[in-house]
């Protein structure tokens, strides 16, 4: 519930977080407890892509090249978006990625707060590396929660499991590391407004707690009696 005096306006959320960081995890528990719309600019993009509309077709031309969508193109595809959702509070998820589409945003909304999941990048690492595939049947295993009987063989098989390139040490580092660069200008960015909260942890189920209780001081929940448990 809302304590008294907060505002009872419609909520303009962002929600950061490095690949593998729990933030899928995260915005869907926000949004099965609280009243808001929760938009990922990769959905929206590969819906796009999918049903081949214009910003669809421009930005498959970039990523066909292995090159970046360029910050106009995203910024137009979720605002198109946004424009059906003015009667709704909203939750960013994956925009803006950089500085010139936080600016984008601001000029458009007034963006109220900017939730930021820091889990330190060992950590993260340590999730996405864990993750190993037997490549006839796509059967996934991770070596933390859900171990083959042997290592490196598939239980049914005995065949040997892969890693899959996005999943190898160097990669995850480079992805992480390009996620860095790419958000810290927006973060300080945010930090300066004032809106910036960040949790930090190493485990989702310890962080959404916190990220629970302060968004009961911003926005109404769906269910009053909803738990704060997943």
């Amino acid at each position: 519930m809302l304590p008294r005096g907060a505002s009872a306006r419609l909520l303009r959320a962002v929600i950061m977080g490095a690949p593998g960081s729990g933030k899928g995890t995260v915005s869907s528990r926000i949004t099965r407890h609280f009243a808001l719309k929760h938009l990922s600019s990769g959905d929206l993009l590969r819906d796009d892509m999918l049903r081949g509309t214009e910003i669809g077709v421009l930005a498959k031309t970039f990523i066909d090249q292995g090159k970046l969508i360029p910050d106009e193109v995203m910024t137009r595809l979720t605002f198109h978006e946004l424009k059906n959702l003015t009667q709704y509070s909203w939750l960013l998820d994956g925009f803006p990625r950089t500085l010139p589409q936080a600016e984008a945003l601001d000029g458009a909304y007034q963006t109220d707060t900017v939730v930021n999941l820091n889990v330190p990048f060992e950590v993260i690492k340590q999730r996405l590396t864990a993750r190993w595939i037997h490549p006839a049947s796509g059967r996934v295993y991770n070596i933390e929660f859900n171990p083959p009987k042997a290592v490196g063989i598939d239980d049914l098989t005995g065949e040997p499991l892969i890693q899959r390139d996005d999943d190898k040490p160097e990669t995850v580092v480079k992805r992480l590391k390009a996620y860095e660069v790419q958000t810290h200008p927006v973060l300080e960015y945010y930090r300066k407004k004032g809106v910036l909260e960040t949790f930090s942890g190493t485990e989702t189920n310890k962080i959404w707690p916190h990220v629970y209780a302060f968004l009961q001081t911003k926005v109404p929940q769906i269910n009053q009696k909803a738990s704060v448990t997943p």
